[in-house]
């Protein structure tokens, strides 16, 4: 059974295939089309992993879409016809979008199939289920607590289930406008950033600032009932009329003025932002206490767009009543397509769960032979070494920042291996050189570590594992100094733990540093510059090494230098 799945409704257009319940290929539009966080429909990622599964269209039985518009419609079309003042701005936001939206994946499966009588099954997936019910089929987890948290998916924001086997049982939900996602968002503008694209931004800028001179305030914006239920002081905020300003006249009375875009950021600014990241954590992890009760379950998945919230995971790691919990590496809406693929498979169609979602890397990947007829015909000089992470860990050592493209491509927002720029977290330089020489991004914004599975314990305050690096923990002390390129103001960090079986050359290089520092931990962040996607090929890997201060490229067995 071939099953392709589909996010394409809102941002971040991402296609995967299954095949008998096995993830065999996954990658979002945006790598391709170089359009980040893009929203078209994703004609290039649908041939990509098409392609990688070695099948053709005639091969595929369903299509799952991470959205069914229809689903909820009698509520939003009672809160559309309650605010007349709102109401064409309402329509073209909940109905015309859809229609367009609609009409090009009809278009697309009209091109490619004929008529429906003719093509796979299409199934329409309520979005909510393809965040956390989704996650959960992948999940490593039997029976597990389910939270869904987004700015809203066909009117839902939160969404609390159980899972167990292939059952799934809804507890609870919450309705636009009563959205953490949206809250966040609001805050994100305030501190002059770019909504629904620059929020890990305002996480990064919380540490900066005090949480306590604006709490007590932000905290009254936002209430959780004894069902988990959230509701909002709407007189703060504008986004509730579909406006693209989310903050209300109000708001800006009390707080003051949003910082502009690129302006010089006040204490009010860091301080609103620490203050509306602290009530974020505290309302979810009262919501976590009222799952918890209703499950008894010991595992949570969460999914959505606020589960991208590292610093918010690594709290209810440590504070909630869960052992752990699971988030897919592409949380999201790019997860979306998986996540739908899998309710399909194992909650609609009954299949046996055959699968755990544990290894991100289900891009493409380039041979040694498709790399070097690259370098070959950008007439560049390069070295072939059959060691190639002794290389890069002498280079590191050295002090080196360079481009790592290895294997096959991650899924998700965070580099884990394949796609990153790598360096010597000693350096306590190291961060304000690559933030300002190789990414051109704000200074304060941190860097994360990748240390090697066995060594976590001896750096980072961490019980469980982070493979995905979306809990953030806290360096231990007396490490401080020691990796101060990956230890943020607040002596926290965004870890990603390696284990040798996912990623070998990955995990040698880091263990090859390691023998020569004694100390197993690199500074890894994504290869790309602020603004554009991630490399995919070894064409972007190249263009973007020499529009930089990266000092080398590694690029499968072979290395490049400026020199």
């Amino acid at each position: 059974m071939v099953i392709l799945g589909l996010n394409y409704y809102f941002h971040d257009s991402t296609a995967c295939i299954l095949v008998d319940g096995r993830l065999v290929a996954a990658i979002e539009e945006e790598r391709l089309n170089r359009d980040k966080h893009t929203r078209v429909f994703p004609h290039k990622a649908i041939d990509r992993c098409l392609k990688m599964a070695n099948i053709g269209y005639k091969d595929i039985d369903h299509i799952a879409v991470s959205i069914k518009p229809t689903h909820n419609l009698g509520k939003k079309l009672w809160y559309g016809i309650n605010r007349p003042g709102t109401l064409k701005t309402f329509i073209n936001h909940e109905f015309v979008h859809a229609y367009n939206k609609q009409k090009g994946f009809w278009g697309w499966y009209k091109y490619q199939f004929g008529d429906q009588k003719k093509g796979p099954e299409v199934h329409f997936i309520p979005h909510h289920y393809s965040h956390a019910p989704g996650s959960f089929f992948v999940s490593p987890y039997e029976e597990a607590a389910l939270l869904g948290i987004d700015g809203s998916g066909e009117w839902a924001t939160t969404w609390l289930g159980k899972g167990k086997g292939n059952k799934i049982q809804c507890l609870g939900e919450s309705f636009f406008p009563h959205s953490l996602g949206s809250f966040y968002e609001a805050v994100t503008q305030f501190c002059g950033f770019k909504t629904s694209y620059d929020e890990g931004k305002t996480m990064g800028l919380a540490p900066m600032g005090n949480p306590d001179t604006y709490y007590e305030e932000v905290a009254s914006m936002v209430e959780v009932d004894k069902n988990g239920k959230l509701t909002l002081d709407l007189s703060w905020f504008n986004f509730q009329n579909m406006h693209w300003q989310r903050l209300s006249r109000k708001f800006y009375k009390r707080f003051g003025e949003a910082r502009k875009p690129n302006g010089e950021f006040e204490a009010r600014h860091k301080d609103m932002a620490a203050a509306f990241q602290r009530v974020l954590e505290d309302r979810v992890l009262e919501i976590c206490d009222i799952l918890y009760q209703k499950t008894k379950a010991e595992y949570l998945v969460i999914s959505g767009g606020v589960s991208l919230n590292s610093v918010m995971n690594g709290r209810i790691v440590r504070e909630s009543k869960f052992k752990d919990l699971y988030v897919m590496p592409a949380a999201g809406d790019n997860g979306t397509a998986i996540g739908a693929a899998y309710y399909l498979y194992n909650g609609i169609l009954k299949n046996p769960r055959n699968f755990i979602h544990l290894d991100p890397y289900v891009g493409t990947q380039y041979s040694n032979q498709e790399i070097e007829k690259v370098l070959k015909g950008a007439k560049l000089k390069y070295s072939h070494y059959e060691d190639i992470a002794e290389k890069a860990a002498n280079l590191l050592y050295e002090g080196k920042i360079i481009g790592w493209f290895q294997g096959p491509m991650e899924i998700g927002p965070r580099a884990l291996g394949s796609r990153s720029i790598l360096a010597n977290p000693a350096f306590p330089d190291m961060k304000d050189k690559i933030n300002t020489e190789v990414k051109f991004r704000e200074a304060y914004r941190p860097f994360a570590p990748s240390a090697i599975v066995e060594a976590k314990g001896d750096f980072f305050d961490l019980e469980v594992e982070a493979p995905f690096m979306l809990k953030v923990c806290n360096v231990l002390p007396d490490k401080i100094k020691v990796i101060p390129a990956v230890t943020h103001v607040d002596g926290s960090a965004r870890l990603q733990t390696v284990r040798k079986e996912l990623h070998p050359r990955y995990y040698e290089v880091i263990e090859k540093l390691g023998k020569k520092t004694g100390v197993p931990v690199v500074l890894n962040t994504s290869f790309n510059i602020q603004g554009e996607p991630v490399v995919e090929s070894p064409v972007d890997a190249v263009r973007c090494f020499f529009s930089n201060g990266l000092d080398d490229l590694i690029i499968g067995n072979f290395h490049l230098t400026k020199k």
